[in-house]
């Protein structure tokens, strides 16, 4: 059969008819998604970045569920029964947990508490020698975990830690299956992953395509699509001509300009969030010039972040004060901000004895919206008050870190409502800033963080984060960019929120179609 341009292009308008059609009929349409990277496994656990959660928050599920979608802004704390159907302090230092009943895995079995165990425990994440070291941070606290009966699992922390229940519904906890984690082994596991989530993995081709099936057990109820398909795409302009042309649904990571554009487009909507995250400056202590804190402020000084939100976001990113954000309720600390001052910048800069030596700012091109151009601009605003910046882009984060790095970016997420799920995880002593050594002047900061996290006192636990973040911004191992926003374009037959994370909930309470 030949087929001709006009057949070509009839048949790719026919696929969101077709897909429109079936949704008014009642049958469950897939829904394509295309991103501009896939994660290279599926250990929920270990891909913990924007790119990996956006796949597996679909896949697996949390003991409690924080309701983002309960407030209009996507990014609601309130906490809900999801996989634990109550939990209650028996202590301080006690949480006592009670599983749904009738929840199943992907491969039948049923959840139990031996699988709560397992999630938590030594070998995978908590113990002296996890697989995943960076989930144990989000369990600094931790003490044990048992069940008690095959529905009854005890959580028991070193400290009091009134984060607890917000931990439980939070990063790196998604519940994973015993059996198949021990048959399979952990390499085994993470490229074929069994969870309870409303989707289960069909395919994983690596930099193309990760399907999932729907999982008709689900227990908060049958999926409204029948698959997903996550498509990895790296150009936002294919992205864009995909969804135009009808061969995917949706599309992330489109910058403002192009949000603009797309607003215009009939059956296209733009649906856009302040992210609970920011993007930041990493300034290594052991790089060349960067030993001195006064050229590591004076760096952060020089930068006009509203300029970028103006020119870069369309208005629609935030500058926060700071790593301090009003989601932490009583936490948040009134009265300060992120200060723009060249002058200051370069008086620092001249007490420093900096004399024009070349500073590398390394950057990746498409991994954060507007990280290139957001650079190009910043090495300019660096350049005005004296210093001799250079930008290099770089493939990843193995060349971002090699040796000789000074400047390189990345992003810190809030993953708790309380700075112990943001500036401390991001950080603090389990870091990669501390455990490398680019993060080296920590002694103030790492004292502070340490009484916060037993610290139950309310008035207390503030002044123990104010004294942790002067001690922060003093030693400016970094600085806050802003919050960016996230745009996404979608068919606007596709009924879906986003919240203030990268997550992609698809569960059938923030997914249907017509």
């Amino acid at each position: 059969m030949t087929l001709t341009r006009r057949g070509l292009i009839g048949a790719s308008l026919a696929i969101p008819l077709a897909q429109e059609a079936a949704a008014q009929a009642g049958a469950r349409p897939l829904l394509r998604i295309a991103v501009p990277e896939l994660p290279p496994t599926l250990e929920p656990a270990k891909e913990l970045s924007n790119v990996g959660t956006r796949t597996t928050y679909s896949m697996f599920d949390t003991l409690i569920r924080r309701d983002f979608l309960g407030a209009p802004d996507g990014g609601g704390s309130e906490l809900k029964p999801h996989l634990a159907e109550a939990w209650e302090r028996a202590g301080p230092q006690e949480l006592v947990v009670r599983l749904r009943e009738g929840v199943r895995f992907h491969n039948g079995d049923l959840l139990t508490a031996e699988d709560v165990v397992y999630t938590f425990t030594a070998p995978r994440m908590f113990g002296e020698r996890p697989l995943m070291p960076e989930a144990r941070s989000y369990f600094a606290t931790l003490a044990s975990v048992e069940a008690l009966d095959a529905r009854t699992v005890r959580f028991r922390t070193r400290v009091p830690d009134v984060l607890l229940e917000q931990r439980l519904a939070s990063w790196a906890s998604w519940i994973v299956n015993k059996r198949a984690y021990e048959e399979r082994g952990f390499e085994g596991f993470a490229l074929d992953p069994v969870g309870t989530g409303p989707y289960k993995l069909k395919r994983l081709q690596r930099d193309q395509l990760i399907a999932l099936d729907a999982h008709d057990d689900y227990f908060m109820g049958r999926p409204t699509a029948r698959g997903v398909e996550f498509r990895q795409v790296p150009e936002l302009a294919a992205r864009v001509a995909a969804l135009q042309s009808g061969d995917v649904d949706l599309i992330t990571n489109v910058t403002p300009d192009q949000a603009v554009t797309l607003r215009g487009a009939a059956g296209i909507d733009v649906r856009n969030v302040v992210l609970a995250n920011v993007h930041v400056l990493t300034f290594d202590e052991r790089g060349p010039q960067m030993g001195d804190k006064r050229i590591r402020q004076a760096l952060g000084l020089a930068i006009d972040r509203q300029l970028l939100i103006d020119t870069l976001w369309d208005g629609k990113a935030v500058v926060p004060p700071g790593h301090n954000y009003p989601e932490y309720g009583q936490m948040f600390l009134q009265g300060r901000a992120l200060r723009y001052d060249p002058e200051a910048a370069r008086r620092l800069l001249r007490e420093a004895g900096y004399s024009g030596q070349e500073i590398t700012y390394r950057t990746m091109p498409n991994y954060y919206t507007n990280a290139l151009r957001a650079a190009q601009v910043i090495v300019e605003m660096w350049k005005a008050v004296g210093i001799n910046a250079r930008l290099q882009v770089v493939e990843n984060f193995n060349q971002m870190r090699a040796d000789g790095q000074q400047v390189g970016n990345n992003s810190n997420s809030t993953r708790l409502p309380d700075p112990l799920g943001a500036l401390w995880v991001s950080w603090g002593p389990a870091s990669w800033f501390q455990k490398s050594g680019a993060f080296a002047t920590t002694a103030e900061f790492n004292a502070a963080g340490q009484a916060l996290e037993g610290e139950t006192d309310p008035a207390k636990r503030k002044a123990l984060f104010e004294r942790m973040l002067n001690a922060f911004e003093d030693a400016a191992p970094g600085t806050v960019l802003y919050q960016p926003a996230e745009f996404y374009a979608v068919r606007s037959v596709v009924r879906w929120r986003p919240t203030t994370f990268y997550f992609i909930d698809l569960r059938p309470d923030n997914l249907a179609f017509g």
